[in-house]
Order: C-alpha cells, then sequence, then structure tokens
C-alpha cells in the first residue's frame, strides 16, 4: 500500500474521531496527516513525512487551535424567550404583593410577585422585571 493512502486513511479517521468529540484537536491532527499525504504522494521519503506531520500537527495545535476554540465558545450574545424579558420594565396593572398581582410586559400581560415580599405595588407603577420563574415575573418597583 502506497504512503499516501496510509496517511489518506489516518486523516480520514482523525476526522471521523473529530467529529464524535469536538475538540478542534483531532481536526487538526486530520489536516495535519492530510498535508503529510500530499507530501507522501509528491515522493517525500517515510523520515520526512513524519517530519512534515509533526511540523504541521504542532503548529496547527499550538496556534490554530485556540482561536478555534475561541471561535466555538463565544458567549450568547443575545438572549431569547423569557430571558429577553429579565431587566425590562413592567408596567403594573393590578396590585403586586408578594404573593401575586399582574403587569403588562411588552403588551402581554403576566403574573407578578414583588422581589421583597413586604413591598405592595399599586397600579399604574412602572417596575424592573428581575427574573422570571415559571410564568411569574419577579419585579422591583423603580425609583
Amino acid at each position: 500500500m502506497d504512503p499516501w493512502l496510509i496517511w489518506l486513511i489516518v486523516a480520514g479517521v482523525l476526522a471521523v474521531a473529530e467529529i464524535f468529540t469536538l475538540t478542534a484537536a483531532l481536526g487538526l491532527l486530520s489536516a495535519a496527516a492530510l498535508v503529510t499525504a500530499g507530501s507522501a504522494a509528491a515522493g517525500l521519503p517515510l523520515p520526512l513525512q513524519f517530519f512534515v506531520f509533526t511540523i504541521v500537527s504542532t503548529v496547527t495545535v499550538l496556534f490554530v487551535r485556540p482561536v478555534a476554540l475561541r471561535h466555538m465558545i463565544r458567549p450568547q450574545v443575545e438572549r431569547f424567550g423569557v430571558d429577553a424579558l429579565v431587566g425590562k420594565a413592567a408596567y403594573v396593572v393590578s396590585e403586586v404583593t408578594g404573593l401575586g398581582g399582574r403587569v403588562r410586559i411588552g403588551g402581554e400581560e403576566w403574573t407578578a410577585r414583588a422581589y421583597d415580599e413586604t413591598l405592595v405595588i399599586p397600579p399604574g407603577k412602572t417596575v424592573d422585571v428581575m427574573e422570571i420563574s415559571g410564568a411569574t415575573a419577579i419585579v422591583y418597583p423603580r425609583d
């Protein structure tokens, strides 16, 4: 079997293993094996093939992998669903206490409770949504 074909098989096996691990390391080693397969097809002797594989894999793992990981592990920029309501202003529709009440958030009416259970927030006040617990907005009055 030709050496370039062996390197190509190694590259394929590493690529498949990367799909299951998602570490970015095996994918880069697969790329190094692919480059080495090209150098083997060009007629490079076996010791130089191992040298090419070592150099390419070292460079990619040390320099490309950190950049790839930074792009893969980005914090979520936007909040969606009920998480997007936290921090928004709400209008008190019916008196809000530590036990219950109603607020309007962005055109929708929600059940609400006061963040501080001792507070009584009258209708007409503007409050901030501190958190969402199930279908209930936990609110605190704006001053």
